[in-house]
């Protein structure tokens, strides 16, 4: 990205294929290399990255590691066919995803989505990150294993039964938790200097990932 993201108007091209993601039951296997499940967000410690040296001289120990965590509430609502997600941990405020397509999608209505269309994700390189559910409920992470070349079809959409958190590594590709419905409140802690790299579907690939919200995810 060359330029500031505007994460609430993404303004983004009409006519964008799909591209669908597979969705799998987040368990200690399928989540290997890119994080692990957590049952208590107290016992969960978020590595932090040392900043890298620039040139021959490597940087001193116990330094470039000391900025530390944040955390706060990450929220993911749904309005209408809209998915926002606000993360008071860093201030940011993005939409996460769309239940139709981007220019057709309302908020005057609130029909249950049937779907998923994620326009955007990034890593950070500098730390890893925790998302805890704070309401017990179901939820989405689509991730994707590091490298710049990345594509959509590395990406794989994880789903949680709301018992347990997701704690990723580092340089894991992510877009914040994805609530199925309604509104829902996580506990979010991750590196203090946040850098964040990012890749956009829709203009690098004129495409959005797709994942379908199965009727039996949905608590009853």
């Amino acid at each position: 990205m060359t330029q500031e993201i505007d994460y609430l108007n993404p303004a983004l091209p009409h006519g964008l294929r799909r591209v669908t993601m597979p969705v799998v039951d987040a368990t200690p296997q399928t989540l290997h290399g890119f994080g692990r499940l957590v049952a208590d967000p107290n016992d969960c410690a978020v590595e932090i990255v040392q900043w890298p040296a620039v040139g021959s001289r490597p940087i001193d120990p116990g330094t470039g590691d000391e900025a530390g965590t944040t955390d706060g509430t990450f929220i993911s609502e749904w309005r209408g066919d809209i998915l926002y997600g606000r993360n008071e941990a860093v201030g940011g405020n993005y939409i996460l995803a769309y239940a139709t397509e981007p220019e057709a999608a309302r908020e005057d209505h609130a029909a249950k989505p049937e779907r998923m269309l994620l326009w955007h994700a990034n890593y950070h390189p500098d730390g890893g990150q925790l998302f805890f559910p704070l309401d017990g409920r179901p939820f989405y992470v689509p991730l994707a294993l590091p490298g710049d070349d990345i594509a959509p079809e590395n990406f794989v959409c994880f789903r949680f039964d709301g018992r347990q958190g997701l704690y990723i590594h580092p340089n894991i590709w992510h877009e914040g938790v994805f609530t199925l419905e309604g509104t829902q409140r996580f506990f979010d802690k991750q590196g203090a200097v946040h850098a964040r790299v990012s890749v956009d579907f829709a203009r690098e690939f004129a495409c959005l990932l797709e994942a379908p919200i199965h009727n039996d995810a949905l608590p009853l």
